[in-house]
């Protein structure tokens, strides 16, 4: 059993940042993948970004990418999305997910992907 809680969500205004993390439980954190995804009120869930095992690949889906930065640090089994440049329709509830069945690094963007998540951290954005 993996756990995941996400934490940082918070108001921001419109062009702000805001970093969220999320804890994970787990003898071999270090062999997940990791993702982050968001839904809004009445939206499906969407894939925002993931990372490999080692943090070495990344990937981000085409309204992040160049603003969003996805990290982790292993020793602390967390794992980081720093996002820049908010705007007002990226308000939702962020979720970290965790692949815990993990072979070669290959993109992760559906919710299929993931066997746990977090319970969701808050992001609003105002303006």
């Amino acid at each position: 059993q993996v756990q995941l809680v996400e934490s940082g969500g918070g108001l921001v205004q419109a062009g702000g940042s805001l970093r969220l993390s999320c804890a994970a439980s787990g003898r071999t954190f270090s062999s997940y993948h990791m993702g982050w995804f968001r839904q809004a009120p009445g939206k499906e869930r969407e894939f925002v970004a993931g990372i490999s095992d080692s943090g070495v690949n990344t990937d981000y889906s085409d309204s992040v990418k160049g603003r969003f930065t996805i990290s982790r640090d292993n020793a602390k089994n967390t794992v980081y999305l720093q996002m820049n440049s908010l705007k007002p329709e990226e308000t939702a509830f962020y979720y970290c997910a965790a692949d815990h069945d993990t072979g070669a690094w290959y993109n992760r963007r559906t919710l299929y992907a993931y066997n746990y998540w977090g319970q969701g951290t808050q992001v609003t954005v105002s303006s």
